[in-house]
């Protein structure tokens, strides 16, 4: 079997991560003790995989997120009156899926921004539309877009979003 043309048909396709693969279980030992089937399923597997990281990766770049923070880094033990079990519900992202508002309030430094960004970071990872703004680019963005005409694109672009962060 000819490899290479096999890889440029898989890349010409889209289908980057079964070419690689593909590559990589030519160089493993003992392939022919695993069957056609099993062989494929890993190609998918892996094309699976890549696919969801890229669409992932694309997410959290389009939400521009302030901060690289995760529900998984959030800090209990340091005395801000975060109730654990209230964080971990909020993290399933159900009230997302049912269209409710998150409003985080508390004196300045205790992280309400972090908390945001890991909310935000896990709602991308849930596979939504986020999008993070500070409120004083948002007044600066949307008095420019009047004056430019491209106003109505702005709020499309915001009602785009599944989750709309304002900072």
């Amino acid at each position: 079997m000819l490899l290479h043309p096999t890889l440029e048909k898989l890349t010409t396709m889209r289908f980057s991560g079964m070419a690689a693969a593909l590559e990589e279980q030519m160089k493993m030992d003992g392939l022919n003790d695993i069957g056609f089937e099993e062989r494929l399923g890993l190609l998918l597997d892996h094309e699976q995989a890549v696919r969801e990281t890229r669409r992932l990766k694309t997410r959290l770049r389009k939400a521009k997120l302030r901060q690289d923070g995760s529900v998984e880094d959030i800090d209990f033990r340091h005395p801000r009156g975060l109730d654990k079990s209230l964080v971990l519900r909020l993290s399933d992202c159900q009230w997302i899926k049912d269209h409710n508002n998150l409003i985080i309030t508390g004196p300045t430094g205790v992280g309400k921004s972090f908390l945001a960004c890991a909310f935000a970071q896990k709602a991308c990872r849930e596979g939504f539309n986020t999008l993070y703004l500070r409120m004083t680019k948002l007044f600066e963005d949307l008095s420019l877009a009047k004056g430019d005409g491209r106003y109505l694109k702005l709020l499309t672009s915001f009602a785009k979003a599944d989750l709309l962060v304002l900072d």
